[in-house]
C-alpha cells in the first residue's frame, strides 16, 4: 500500500488575493464548510443531452436543482453560462457558482475530443461565479488548440483573481491504445497535465486497473498492480499543489456513491463533484445521500 498523500493546504495553493477569496468561499463557507468540497454539476445537459434527466423527470428543472444544492447543503454547482443566467439569481450568495465556460456535444467521435469555448471569464465575473471550469481532453488530436486555449482561459483567471478547475479527461485513439482512458498511465497523466497547465483544483476519474489492458499501459505502468485506493493516491500526489476532485461519473447505488466518496478523502482528494449520482435520484433519497457524504466528509477538515 502507498504512503497516505497530504494535500495541499489552503496557504500552500499560493492563491492571488482574488481566488484566494473566492476559493475560501466554496471550501470554508458554504457545504461541509472544512476546508472539503461537495460540489453538484449540472453541465451534462450540453455534453450527454436530455437523455440524462430521464430517470428522475425533475431534474430537468435547473431550479430543482438549485433548490438540492441548498437543502443538501453543497459548497457550489457547476453549469454553462445558459443556465447560469437563467437560474442563479435568486441563489446567488446561497449557492457559490463554477462557470463552466466550454463543452461540446457527444454526438461527434471522442477520438477526436475538443470542447470550444461557449462563455468567457469576464462571463463568470459578470455572473458572481466563484470559479471558472474548462473541460481539457488529454491525448486528443486536438490537444494542440485545447492546451492553446486553456492557456488564455488561465491567463484571464489571473487577471480577474478567478480559481480555474480543470476537467482534465484523457480521450483519444493514442490514450486507448495505452491502457484506455480509465487507466491510471491515463488518468494519472492527465492530473498532471493539468497541474502543469495551472489548474488549482482538478476534476477526475478514479484510475482502473484491469488485467486485459494493464500490459498496454507504457513501462512502468504496465507493471503496476495497484488497489483502487493506491491508484488514486498516485494521482494525487502528480497533481502536486493543485487540489483534487473525484467524479462520480454514471450513478451508482447508495453504496457504492458511499465507497467512492471515501476512497476520495482517503486518497487525498478535497472533495467530489457528483452530479448524476444526486440529481438522477428522487428528492428524499438525494438528501439522504447527500448527508452520508457530509458524515463522511466531517473526518477530513483542514
Amino acid at each position: 500500500m502507498l504512503a497516505p498523500v497530504r494535500r495541499p493546504t489552503f496557504d500552500e495553493l499560493n492563491l492571488s488575493t482574488g481566488k484566494r477569496v473566492r476559493l475560501h468561499r466554496f471550501m470554508y463557507e458554504h457545504g461541509p464548510a472544512n476546508g472539503t468540497l461537495m460540489l453538484l454539476p449540472i453541465d451534462q445537459g450540453l455534453e450527454h443531452g436530455p437523455i440524462d434527466f430521464f430517470s428522475n423527470p425533475e431534474s430537468i428543472d435547473t431550479d430543482w436543482i438549485y433548490r438540492l444544492a441548498v437543502a443538501g447543503n453543497f459548497s457550489g454547482m457547476a453549469l454553462h453560462v445558459g443556465l447560469a443566467e437563467k437560474y442563479h439569481k435568486p441563489y446567488a450568495g446561497k449557492v457559490p457558482l463554477i462557470l463552466k465556460i466550454n463543452g461540446k456535444t457527444n454526438v461527434p467521435s471522442d477520438d477526436e475530443a475538443f470542447s470550444s469555448l461557449t462563455a468567457s471569464v469576464e462571463d463568470a465575473v459578470r455572473l458572481g461565479a466563484d470559479a471558472v471550469g474548462y473541460t481539457l481532453y488529454v491525448g486528443s488530436p486536438a490537444q494542440d488548440v485545447d492546451i492553446a486555449q486553456c492557456g488564455e482561459v488561465r491567463r484571464d483567471c489571473e487577471r480577474y483573481g478567478m480559481p480555474l478547475v480543470i476537467w482534465a479527461y484523457p480521450r483519444g485513439s493514442g490514450i486507448k491504445a495505452k491502457g484506455g482512458i480509465d487507466s491510471l498511465y491515463a488518468v494519472d497523466y492527465a492530473a498532471r497535465v493539468a497541474c502543469e497547465m495551472g489548474a488549482d483544483v482538478i476534476k477526475l476519474n478514479v484510475p482502473k486497473w484491469d488485467a486485459a489492458t494493464a500490459k498496454a499501459e507504457p513501462k512502468p505502468y504496465d507493471t503496476l498492480e495497484l488497489s483502487e485506493l493506491d491508484g488514486l493516491r498516485k494521482v494525487v500526489k502528480s497533481a502536486g499543489r493543485s487540489l483534487v476532485l473525484v467524479s462520480g461519473g454514471s450513478k451508482m447505488g447508495d453504496e457504492d456513491t458511499i465507497h467512492k466518496a471515501k476512497i476520495a478523502m482517503e486518497a487525498g482528494c478535497v472533495g467530489l463533484i457528483f452530479g448524476r449520482n444526486m440529481w438522477q435520484r428522487d428528492w428524499d433519497d438525494a438528501l439522504m445521500v447527500a448527508g452520508k457524504m457530509h458524515d463522511v466528509m466531517k473526518g477530513y477538515g483542514q
